[in-house]
C-alpha cells in the first residue's frame, strides 16, 4: 500500500493539517483534497471514496474529518487499519476536537504520523510506541540540564558568600577605625584566635563594646587564662616576619596530599552563616507555596525481600502576604488506597472529605504569614506502609565472595519506573584498608572515605536509560558481614500519594494569588541490612 497524503479537513473543505508522505506539487495535493468533500456521502461512520486515480479513505471526528488518500492499487484494510491507529492518535495530541484545537497542535500531529506512516507505507507501531517516540526524552540531555543547574546554584552561592564576606570586611574595618589600639593587632585575627576566651561579640574592632571598661574586663580575663603557659607564646612574632594570616605554603602541600590520598579535608568556614546562606536560596518567592514533601523508611533483607516499608506526608503552606491568608487549597490526590490522610486539628474535615479542599473550620480566620524561614504552616499528613516489595523504588543486592587473598565484591541496583531518582549515593561499609578498594568495572562516580572506611556509589540521574547497573570492587579477605548495613539516599520530584494542589480559593473574593507547588521524595532511613 501507498499513502500519499494524511490529512485533517473540516466538513467544509478547509484544510488543517496535511503531511504528503510521496513527493508531489502543492497545486495536486489541494486539488485532491478540495474535491473530497463534493465526493462523500452522509450518514457513513467508516468509508472510501474512489477517482480515477486516487482513493479516500476517511473517518468523522465530530466536526471533521480524518483522511487518508493513497492510491488505487492499495490494500483497503490496510488502509482502514492505518486510518484506525490515526485516529486513536488525534485525541491524544490534540488539545480539543476543534478546528482551534487542531491548529494549536499541528506539528505534534506531523510528528505522529510520521512514526505511523514512513514513505507512503505504514509502520508496525502501537499508540504507546508513537508517543514515546514522539516524547524523544534522552538520558544525556537530562543529566546535562542537571549538571547545569548544579552549577548555576553553586555559582549562586558562592556570590552570596563573596557579598557576605565583602560587607562582612566593611563592618570590621569601620569598628577596628573606632577601637583604638585594638585596630593595628587586625580584627580577624583576634576574632579567629581568641574566641574560646570568651570574648564579647562586638564584631571585630576591639575588646567587648571597644570602651574602656570592656577592654580592661577582657585583658584581665586574657591574663588569667594565659597562667601556666609559656611566656614565649605570648610574645610577639620575631622582627622581619610580621602577622601571616591563613596557612603557609607547608600546610596547603599537606593538604594536598591528604586530598590526593582519599582524605576530605573540610576548609574553614562559618557553619552559621554557610546554612543561613543556603536557606536564603531556597526561600519562596510568590505569594502562597504549597510543599508537598515525603520521607520514606525502607529496611531491606540482604538475602532477598523486605521487613519495612513506610512512607510519611506533609503538605506545608507558606502564605508572605498577610493580605493572601483568606484562603482554602483545593487538592486532588492520585487515588492511592494505601495512603491514608489526616488533616490538621485546625481543618474543616467534612470540606476536605466531601470536596478535597482544604480550609479553616473558621472561614473568617486567615492563616499564618510570614513564615519564610521554616517549612510553614502543616495542614495535611499522610502515612502508607505495605509488603508489597513492588513499591519499592531502588533494590541493592551485594554478593561478596572470597577467592585467594581477595574478596571480589558485586553489588547491582534495579529501580522502579515509577520514579525519576536523582543524587543517589550508595554506602558500602568496608574492613579497615590500608589501601583504597580496587574498583574493577563502575556505572557512575566512587569515592573512598578513608576516616570512616565507606565505599560511595554515586549517580546524578536514574531515569528509563539506565534502570539498572553494577559496580564491581575487590579488597582484602573479609567477612561477608563486614559489607552491611548498606546505606542509599536519593531524591525524587514525584511521590506515591500523587497529591496536586490544583487551585487557590481566594475567601474575600478576586483573583486568586499566584502560588507554586513543590514536590518532594528524600530518605529519610533507606537500608539494606
Amino acid at each position: 500500500m501507498v499513502v500519499l497524503a494524511a490529512s485533517i479537513v473540516s466538513k467544509n473543505g478547509k484544510v488543517l493539517v496535511s503531511r504528503q508522505f510521496v513527493d508531489m506539487s502543492r497545486i495536486r495535493i489541494e486539488g485532491l483534497l478540495a474535491a473530497f468533500p463534493k465526493l462523500i456521502g452522509i450518514g457513513k461512520q467508516h468509508t472510501y471514496v474512489e477517482t480515477e486515480n486516487v482513493r479516500y479513505v476517511y473517518q468523522p471526528i465530530e466536526a471533521l474529518y480524518l483522511l487518508l488518500v493513497t492510491n488505487k492499487q492499495s490494500n483497503i484494510l490496510d488502509d482502514l487499519e492505518t486510518l484506525r491507529l490515526l485516529s486513536k492518535l488525534v485525541p491524544e495530541y490534540a488539545m480539543s476536537l476543534d478546528e482551534e484545537g487542531i491548529c494549536q497542535t499541528a506539528f505534534e500531529l506531523i510528528f505522529a504520523f510520521d512514526e505511523v506512516i514512513s514513505l507512503g507505507h505504514k509502520e508496525n507501531v502501537t499508540v504507546a510506541q508513537v508517543k514515546q517516540y514522539c516524547e524523544m526524552e534522552s538520558h544525556e540531555e537530562k543529566l546535562h540540564k542537571l549538571l547545569l543547574q548544579n552549577k548555576i546554584d553553586e555559582t549562586k552561592r558562592r556570590m552570596k558568600e563573596e557579598a557576605s564576606k565583602i560587607d562582612q570586611m566593611k563592618i570590621e574595618k569601620n569598628r577596628g577605625n573606632k577601637g583604638g589600639f585594638m585596630s593595628s593587632m587586625g580584627s580577624g585575627r583576634i576574632e579567629s584566635s581568641f574566641s574560646d576566651m570568651s570574648i564579647s561579640s562586638g564584631g571585630g574592632g576591639g575588646f567587648g563594646s571597644g570602651s574602656g571598661f570592656g577592654l580592661t574586663n577582657d585583658i584581665d580575663s586574657f591574663a588569667s587564662k594565659s597562667k601556666g603557659r609559656q611566656p614565649s607564646s605570648a610574645t610577639a612574632p620575631p622582627k622581619g616576619l610580621g602577622m601571616k594570616l591563613g596557612k603557609n605554603q607547608r600546610a596547603n602541600q599537606f593538604l594536598e596530599s591528604l586530598k590526593a590520598e582519599g582524605e576530605m579535608i573540610v576548609e574553614d568556614a562559618l557553619p552559621s552563616k554557610l546554612s543561613s546562606h543556603i536557606a536564603a536560596a531556597h526561600q519562596p518567592t510568590d505569594p502562597v507555596t504549597l510543599t508537598a514533601e515525603e520521607k520514606l523508611n525502607v529496611t531491606l533483607k540482604r538475602d532477598g525481600g523486605m521487613s519495612n516499608f513506610d512512607v510519611q506526608g506533609q503538605l506545608s503552606l507558606q502564605i508572605l502576604n498577610p493580605e493572601d491568608g483568606l484562603i482554602q487549597v483545593q487538592i486532588e490526590t492520585g487515588g492511592n488506597p494505601g495512603v491514608i490522610f489526616k488533616t490538621h486539628p485546625n481543618m474543616n474535615k467534612e470540606l476536605f472529605a466531601n470536596e478535597n479542599i482544604l480550609g479553616l473550620r473558621d472561614p473568617t480566620r486567615p492563616f499564618p504569614t510570614g513564615q519564610t524561614g521554616d517549612a510553614g504552616v502543616g495542614l495535611l499528613k499522610w502515612r502508607m506502609q505495605s509488603a508489597d516489595e513492588s513499591m519499592v523504588p531502588l533494590t541493592i543486592n551485594c554478593w561478596p565472595s572470597v577467592s585467594g587473598n581477595e574478596t571480589f565484591v558485586s553489588i547491582e541496583y534495579e529501580a522502579s519506573s515509577m520514579f525519576d531518582l536523582r543524587n543517589v549515593v550508595i554506602s558500602v561499609p568496608l574492613p579497615a584498608l590500608r589501601e583504597p578498594p580496587s574498583v574493577r568495572q563502575i556505572d557512575g562516580e566512587w569515592r573512598y572515605d578513608s576516616r570512616n572506611s565507606i565505599l560511595e556509589w554515586s549517580i546524578l540521574l536514574i531515569d528509563n536509560s539506565n534502570r539498572s547497573g553494577s559496580m564491581e570492587f575487590v579488597v582484602p579477605p573479609a567477612d561477608s558481614s563486614s559489607f552491611f548495613p548498606i546505606s542509599v539516599r536519593f531524591s525524587a520530584t514525584s511521590t506515591y500519594s500523587e497529591l496536586k494542589v490544583v487551585n487557590i480559593l481566594p475567601l474575600k473574593g478576586g483573583a486568586p494569588p499566584k502560588f507554586s507547588q513543590r514536590t518532594q521524595l528524600i530518605t529519610e532511613n533507606y537500608q539494606v541490612a
